[in-house]
């Protein structure tokens, strides 16, 4: 580590974490995905026909963020919207079947990149990782 002090700041840590998490993206995963739009793919795979604002609400994206994504992924074939047939006011997203395809071509390729960062920690190391960035960013006011 850095005898700089700079470490001691959770925010830096943060920052660096988050540039060998893209680094390790596009080495492992995909330079065409990003993280964010497998997130969406993710979601709706585990929610088929969820709508945009439900996909706002698993992913903590704000509505523009969440439309432009979806636009992207539709544009290139990944996931269609469609009219609720319970609600016609109401558009719901779900995979497309090259959709649900490239999701599963992505997944074994994410979960290496969750190798890579955490190849380093134990098992019981990683889960607590995990465990407290859960903890810090459910605290009231992170957003």
């Amino acid at each position: 580590m850095n005898s700089d002090g700079v470490t001691e700041y959770t925010g830096y840590l943060l920052r660096r974490a988050q540039q060998a998490h893209v680094a390790a993206w596009q080495q492992e995963v995909s330079a065409d995905f990003t993280s964010v739009q497998f997130g969406v793919m993710n979601v709706l795979a585990a929610n088929p026909g969820a709508s945009q604002r439900e996909l706002c609400q698993h992913l903590d994206l704000d509505r523009s963020t969440i439309a432009d994504i979806v636009a992207r992924l539709e544009r290139r074939g990944i996931v269609e919207r469609i009219r609720d047939v319970g609600d016609k006011r109401r558009n719901v997203v779900q995979l497309t079947h090259d959709g649900e395809l490239e999701f599963q071509r992505l997944v074994p390729k994410v979960v290496r990149v969750d190798r890579v960062l955490t190849g380093g920690l134990s098992a019981d190391d990683a889960a607590a990782l995990r465990r407290i960035l859960n903890a810090m960013l459910s605290a009231p006011g992170v957003k």
